[in-house]
């Protein structure tokens, strides 16, 4: 579904009238499967948001290619759609007119659009908030609506970009919970970045570890568990400390600063 081959990103400083060029991965090798959930961790400033948005053709990069069903970048980028940290949603409109916001663009006409709508409302379990505001829902139920009108695109990609980064610990569990759950209805192909290396192992069926600078792929950890997953688990808890253990190991490897460890359970 999704193969980045040689990839390379480079970042321009400038200072004044210097220009200073700062790589920020190169080489960069690894691909998702079709229906396969992807995470990937390593530390602040090695390059992971930036990757997404790479992905997602938002931002250019300079070798390599991105390669997405069969179609390099820009070709294939109305195959993904991203969901950021923030909900980005439209406070004048309902819950409803949100999640039909994109395939309305798209000129889809208003009955199909909000039937459409409806069905990913009620996947996210927010049917009954379907004609609230913005400004009424809770930070989680906010994002819940973000992750529904990402899936009412159906985009062969859905990118997260630290989804739950911004929420308290006990929405974001529940909200880790129904990923888990969507995913398993839906086999949505998804590639998901996050700090938190417990929810990596938690949700993922295989974890990227990303390291150095220029950063490269590190090493993947296959999670051989079926789901629904249980957070209690004692293989997922040996997994998260290994993939701590490894992260640990490449902070001499270039990076500026240390991973999140306050969330990694």
């Amino acid at each position: 579904m999704l193969e980045v081959r040689n990839l390379r990103k480079v970042h321009t400083r400038r200072t004044g009238r210097t220009k200073e060029d700062m790589v920020v991965f190169d080489d960069l090798n690894f691909e998702v499967n079709e229906g396969e959930l992807v995470t990937i961790v390593g530390h602040s400033g090695v390059g992971k948001s930036t990757l997404l948005n790479v992905i997602a053709d938002m931002e250019p990069y300079e070798g390599g290619e991105v390669v997405i069903t069969g179609h390099r970048l820009p070709h294939s980028s109305a195959d993904t759609i991203l969901v950021f940290q923030e909900d980005a949603l439209f406070p004048w409109l309902t819950v409803a007119e949100n999640v039909a916001f994109g395939l309305r663009v798209r000129g889809m006409s208003k009955g199909e659009s909000a039937a459409i709508a409806a069905e990913y409302i009620a996947l996210v379990q927010l049917t009954q908030f379907s004609n609230s505001y913005i400004h009424q829902l809770s930070g989680g139920m906010r994002q819940r609506v973000a992750i529904a009108r990402a899936l009412a695109m159906n985009p062969r990609i859905l990118l997260m970009d630290e989804p739950f980064g911004a929420l308290d610990h006990k929405t974001r569990e529940n909200l880790q919970k129904q990923i888990q759950e969507i995913h398993v209805k839906t086999k949505k192909t998804t590639l998901l970045v996050t700090h938190d290396i417990r929810e990596a192992v938690y949700l993922g069926d295989r974890v990227i570890l990303m390291s150095g600078r220029p950063a490269r792929v590190k090493k993947q950890y296959i999670v051989d568990l079926p789901r629904p997953r249980s957070a209690e688990d004692l293989y997922l808890h040996g997994l998260t400390r290994e993939i701590i253990s490894d992260l640990r190991n490449t902070e001499s490897e270039g990076t500026d600063e240390e991973f999140d460890e306050d969330s990694t359970g």
